[in-house]
């Protein structure tokens, strides 16, 4: 077994924390210890009684062993803060599982994928180097294809890394960056550009690729970077919601009935474009039938005309343009410029979301169905309480103990239903 001791551990330390592929069980008598010991953590933050948790537990268990064998060995730790919840609030654990990785003792939740294989490919993004250096062509291939597709991926032909390895360390969470120094013309016929030096930004989940020819000056390349962390048109969903929450651009939201159908993905297109125009915008679309709670807040449903189009803030706040509150399916590039066009020209209408804003959605301790079971729960407790005051020989309802039980048990059910899905895999 290997043993991690670049902290200098006392022998006490040395026996508790040895990496042996297993997870490391924690709690508040030796978390901080831990924290300091490794530089590498993850942390898993879960309730024995959530179900996600349950299905998280096994992919953690099959990933450790792989990431201890690391050059730079990635340690996996647990801790059940329904028990430790004192500990749990101290992370500012608010919903269940919650996973952090700790480097160098700095937390950062972890909002990639839960699946041994894919947790492995993506925990390795935080001990690569900063900036790759590739010397081939088949090491430019090598470096795309470990990479994954949860990242962007940033690549500088005839760059030299000087010139990204600030911008690198500053975006090293959010995606992958190399140079390359040697590579063919069938490597540019691949990867589309014509002329060095050139960055090519890949977004392998959405098979897009934008390229980038300078100038080169740090404000300009920070910017065609943090442009090209998201796709050019962004499907609504619980990871691209947290992707958003970094994006201070105002996003142009496409609602649409079901967004696997052909006429959607025909949007999806005219969005794109529109996207490529417009960057200082974030192009979204999402489908009723994929997310309809979030549709909702903008008062879109089934019965609305769709596609409806919306500028949002992306908190409390959206705009509709006058005259082009939905489009049509015929020539939406031309109806999709007259919305861009009322937008900018402020022929617009202000409206409040229907609920909480967007972060409010993803960090919302209550879920729809949780209120009506929390509403209906308390007012059957009213009720059975009245009934029994206007009894001549009251007659209670359970001892205070037990009315506490009742409120507990009504609490942690609806922890459990909120807490289990907003964590869903």
């Amino acid at each position: 077994m290997m043993l991690l001791t670049g902290r200098g551990l006392s022998s006490e330390e040395e026996t508790k924390f040895k990496i042996d592929g297993k997870v490391i069980e924690l709690d508040e008598s030796n978390f901080d210890s831990a924290i300091s010991s490794f530089d590498y953590i993850l942390v898993d933050f879960y309730a024995p009684w959530c179900g996600h948790c349950k299905r998280l537990a096994p992919q953690l268990d099959e990933a450790a062993p792989i990431l201890a064998k690391l050059k730079e060995p990635i340690v996996i730790a647990k801790v059940d803060a329904d028990k430790y919840s004192r500990l749990a609030s101290k992370q500012e654990i608010d919903a269940f599982p919650t996973l952090k990785i700790f480097m160098h003792g700095i937390p950062t939740e972890y909002y990639g994928p839960r699946k041994a294989e894919l947790l492995v490919r993506y925990l390795k993004k935080f001990v690569a180097p900063d900036v790759s250096i590739l010397n081939s062509d088949a090491e430019v291939s090598d470096f795309v294809e470990n990479a994954g597709t949860f990242f962007p991926l940033f690549i500088g032909f005839g760059l030299d890394e000087s010139v990204m390895s600030n911008l690198a360390l500053k975006y090293k969470k959010k995606a992958w960056f190399a140079v390359a120094k040697d590579f063919s013309e069938d490597t540019m016929v691949l990867y589309d550009f014509d002329k060095v030096p050139a960055l090519v930004a890949l977004q392998p989940s959405y098979n897009e690729h934008n390229i980038f020819y300078g100038p080169f000056d740090e404000e300009f390349l920070e910017e065609f970077i943090k442009q090209n962390f998201l796709p050019l048109s962004v499907p609504i969903n619980q990871d691209t919601l947290n992707l958003l929450k970094d994006d201070k651009r105002k996003i142009v939201l496409a609602i649409v009935e079901d967004e696997t159908e052909e006429k959607s993905q025909k949007l999806v297109t005219t969005l794109k474009a529109a996207a490529s125009a417009n960057r200082d915008l974030v192009f979204c679309y999402v489908g009723i039938k994929q997310f309809a709670d979030f549709a909702d807040t903008f008062e879109a449903n089934k019965k609305s005309k769709l596609p409806k189009m919306v500028v949002w803030d992306g908190n409390e706040n959206y705009l509709t343009v006058i005259g082009s509150e939905s489009i049509d399916e015929e020539d939406q590039g031309s109806q999709i410029s007259r919305f861009l066009e009322g937008y900018r020209e402020g022929r617009t209408e202000q409206k409040k979301v229907a609920g909480p804003s967007i972060f409010g959605f993803v960090n919302s301790l209550i879920g729809i169905r949780s209120v009506y079971i929390i509403v209906f729960m308390v007012a059957m407790l009213m009720l059975l309480r009245t009934l029994g005051k206007d009894d001549e020989e009251p007659s209670r309802v359970g001892t205070s103990d037990q009315s506490e039980h009742a409120r507990s048990t009504v609490s942690r059910a609806e922890n459990d239903e909120y807490r289990s899905g907003e964590k869903e895999d």
